[in-house]
């Protein structure tokens, strides 16, 4: 199954809370099966994703890919279609993981190959590797250096 990341639902398909499960948890936090989305309208596209598990609760930056990197388009294997009950590519809400050098702020990357895919009717979520991650990168810079170090000496 494609997913179309660009997808923006409307208001009325909106999932009215910021909180979703996630059995499986993530890899390397098992045990953190519960998660919510929580955002500063001043730091979008960015959010953070706060899991809930046994030894208290953890941060993650990520973001929605729609429209912020160009020509990502995912693909799901059925089998991972199925067990997140997919009913099209529209109740798919897909969030990459962000990470981020303080001393190096413009070096962040972008998960593209192992996203967390929500399914926004039933609010269950899981991390996948996608069937197409050879297109893509697990450290996929958020920002072109060469092309901003080009801005700033300009």
């Amino acid at each position: 199954m494609k997913v179309l990341p660009e997808f923006c639902p409307n208001e009325t398909e909106t999932i009215a809370s910021n909180a979703f499960a996630l059995p499986d948890g993530l890899i390397g936090f098992a045990g953190y099966t519960h998660a919510e989305l929580l955002y500063d309208p001043k730091h979008l596209p960015f959010l953070w994703m706060k899991l809930h598990g046994p030894a208290g609760s953890v941060n993650f930056v990520v973001l929605e890919p729609g429209g912020l990197i160009p020509d990502y388009e995912l693909e799901l294997f059925d089998a991972d279609a199925a067990a997140l009950d997919l009913g099209g590519p529209a109740e798919a809400m897909v969030l990459n993981i962000v990470t981020l050098n303080p001393q190096r702020p413009l070096a962040g990357t972008v998960n593209l190959i192992g996203p967390i895919v929500v399914n926004r009717r039933t609010r269950v979520g899981r991390q996948l590797v996608i069937a197409n991650h050879s297109l893509y990168s697990a450290r996929h810079p958020l920002v072109d250096e060469a092309a901003d170090a080009g801005r700033v000496s300009a």
